[in-house]
C-alpha cells in the first residue's frame, strides 16, 4: 500500500471516529437524538466502507480460494438484513433485550477475530509467515478473547433474565446462588489468567493452542458464573456493563491490528458504558462495584418479601373519578413507568394531555433516569408520540415542583416513586425517587398492588390522598379521554 492510500485510510477513519463522538453527544438529548443517530450511522458506514477497500488493498495477503470477500459481502448482507427486521418488529418493551442480544454478538465476534489472528496472523499484518505472535500482541489476543467470551456469555444470560420468558433456572429473573460460588469464579479467574500468562510468554512459531482454547473457554463459562447471582432488578445495570465490556473488548482487538477506528469506537463504546452504568447505579442508590462483581462477593439488596404482608386500606376509583379531578386542576404531572409502555399507551397518553390543555391544566412529564428497563427508555416513548420536550423534565428539574402540583398521573410506575426510600430502614433506602407522595392528589394506574422490582410495598399507595385505578393502562386512559370530553 503506498504512502497516499494509507493517508487516505486514516483520514477517513479520523472522519469516522468524530462521526461517533458527535453521534454520543447527540444521543445525550432527547431533542439532538435524531441527529446523533445519522451521525452514528454516517461514521459506521464510513468505517465499513473504509474497511473493506483496505481488504481489496490487501487482497494478495488475505486471499482464502477466491471465497473471502464473498464471504464478507455475504456477511454484510445477511447481517444486515437481520438486524433491520429484528429492529423493525422490536417492541420498545423488549429493547433491553435486543441490545443485549447485540452486546453479545459484539463480544463473539471480537472472540473469532481473535482466533483468526492467533491462526494466521500474516493475514492482518501481525507477522510475517511462518514467525510468532510477538509478545504485545498475543497479551492483546488474550484480553480481547477473555473480555469478549465474558461478554458474549453474559449477554446471553441478561438477555434470558431480561426476556423472562424461558424455563431454565440460569434464565430466570431470581440470582442464582450456591455454595462455595463466589470462591468458583476466584479459582476460574485464576486459572484464565494462568493459561493466559501461558500463551502469552509460550515461543515459536506455532501459538500454543492449548491453553489459549481453554482460556477462552473458562472465559465463556466465567460470563456466566458471574451474571447468573445478579437478579433481575439490577439487570439494566447488567446490560449497561456487558456495553462497556463489548468496546473494550473490541479496543482491545483493535490494538492487535493495528486498527484505530476499532481502538477508537470500542473505547468510546467502553468508557460510555461504564459511565451509563455508574450513573444508573447512582440513581438506584446501588453499589457499582457490587453489581459488576455479582459473582465475586457483591452481594445485591435484595428486600424480604416472605411473611405476611399487613393489610392496609386503599382508595380506589374508576377512570371516570380520575377524569374528574385531572379535569378540576390547575396543574399536572404525570409520571410514566414501565406499565405504560406494557401498555404501548403513549400516544393515548398525548392525546388526554391536549384534552387537558384545552381545558386550562398544565400539564407536564416527570423521568426518573431508571424508569422503564433502560435509561431513556421512558423519554423514547414520549418522542415516539411527538410529545413536546419542553413538557418533559428530569427528576432533578422537577421533584421541588410536586409541592405545589394539584394532581400526580401515575401511570404504571413503582419503585420510582415509592417514599419508603426516605425510611433508613428500608432496602431501598436512599434512592433517589421522584416526590410524587407531596402533591395534593395523586392518581395511580396499575393492573394490580403487586410490587415492582424491587418487591417492596410501595407506600404511595395507601396515603390518604392517593386514589388507585386498577386496570391496563391504554384502556384506563381511553376512558378518562371519553369522561373528559
Amino acid at each position: 500500500m503506498n504512502l497516499i492510500s494509507m493517508n487516505v485510510v486514516t483520514l477517513l477513519y479520523l472522519v469516522a471516529s468524530v462521526c461517533f463522538i458527535q453521534a454520543l453527544k447527540g444521543l445525550s438529548s432527547p431533542s439532538t437524538a435524531r441527529m446523533g443517530n445519522a451521525f452514528g450511522m454516517t461514521g459506521m458506514g464510513i468505517a465499513v466502507l473504509t474497511t473493506i477497500a483496505l481488504m481489496f488493498k490487501l487482497k494478495e495477503q488475505i486471499q482464502t480460494g477466491g471465497m473471502g470477500f464473498g464471504l464478507v459481502l455475504l456477511g454484510v448482507v445477511v447481517g444486515g438484513a437481520i438486524g433491520a427486521i429484528a429492529a423493525k418488529r422490536v417492541e420498545m418493551t423488549k429493547m433491553p433485550e435486543l441490545v443485549a442480544a447485540m452486546h453479545s454478538l459484539i463480544g463473539l465476534a471480537a472472540v473469532c477475530i481473535a482466533i483468526a489472528a492467533v491462526s494466521e496472523p500474516w493475514a492482518f499484518n501481525i507477522a510475517a509467515r511462518g514467525e510468532g505472535l510477538p509478545f504485545g500482541n498475543r497479551l492483546e489476543l488474550f484480553i480481547g478473547t477473555f473480555v469478549g467470551a465474558v461478554t458474549f456469555s453474559g449477554s446471553v444470560i441478561a438477555f434470558g433474565k431480561l426476556a423472562g420468558k424461558y424455563k431454565f433456572r440460569l434464565f430466570q429473573g431470581a440470582p442464582v446462588r450456591y455454595p462455595g460460588q463466589h470462591m468458583i469464579n476466584l479459582i476460574v479467574a485464576i486459572a484464565i489468567i494462568g493459561l493466559g500468562l501461558v500463551f502469552c510468554f509460550s515461543d515459536g512459531a506455532a501459538p500454543a493452542w492449548t491453553p489459549y482454547i481453554v482460556m477462552a473457554v473458562l472465559s465463556f463459562v466465567l460470563g456466566v458464573l458471574i451474571i447468573i447471582p445478579i437478579g433481575g432488578a439490577d439487570m439494566p445495570v447488567v446490560v449497561s456493563m456487558l456495553n462497556s465490556y463489548s468496546g473494550w473488548a473490541a479496543a482491545g482487538i483493535g490494538f492487535s491490528l493495528n486498527n484505530s477506528m476499532l481502538i477508537i469506537a470500542g473505547s468510546l463504546v467502553g468508557s460510555s458504558g461504564a459511565i451509563l452504568s455508574y450513573i444508573m447505579c447512582k440513581a438506584m442508590n446501588r453499589s457499582f462495584f457490587n453489581v459488576i462483581l455479582g459473582g465475586f462477593g457483591g452481594e445485591a439488596a435484595a428486600a424480604d418479601t416472605g411473611g405476611a404482608k399487613e393489610q392496609r386500606p386503599v382508595k380506589s376509583g374508576s377512570p371516570e373519578d380520575a377524569a374528574f379531578i385531572l379535569q378540576n386542576a390547575e396543574s399536572v404531572i404525570i409520571v410514566p413507568g414501565y406499565g405504560l409502555a406494557v401498555a404501548r399507551a403513549q400516544h393515548t397518553v398525548k392525546e388526554l394531555v391536549d384534552k387537558l390543555t384545552e381545558h386550562g391544566v398544565q400539564v407536564r412529564y416527570a423521568i426518573h433516569p431508571v424508569a422503564g428497563r433502560m435509561p431513556g427508555h421512558m423519554n423514547v416513548l414520549l418522542a415516539e408520540a411527538e410529545v413536546p420536550y419542553d413538557q418533559v423534565a428530569e427528576m432533578e428539574d422537577i421533584n421541588g415542583e410536586f409541592g405545589q402540583t394539584d394532581v400526580v398521573l401515575v401511570l404504571g410506575a413503582n419503585d420510582v416513586v415509592n417514599p419508603a426510600a426516605k425510611d433508613p430502614k428500608s432496602p431501598i433506602a436512599g434512592m433517589p425517587i421522584l416526590e410524587a407522595y407531596k402533591a395534593k392528589s395523586i392518581i395511580v394506574n396499575k393492573r394490580s398492588m403487586a410490587s415492582g422490582y424491587a418487591g417492596l410495598d410501595n407506600d404511595l399507595f395507601y396515603q390518604p390522598n392517593t386514589m388507585m385505578v386498577f386496570g391496563d393502562a391504554k384502556k384506563v386512559i381511553e376512558s378518562m379521554v371519553k369522561a373528559v370530553e
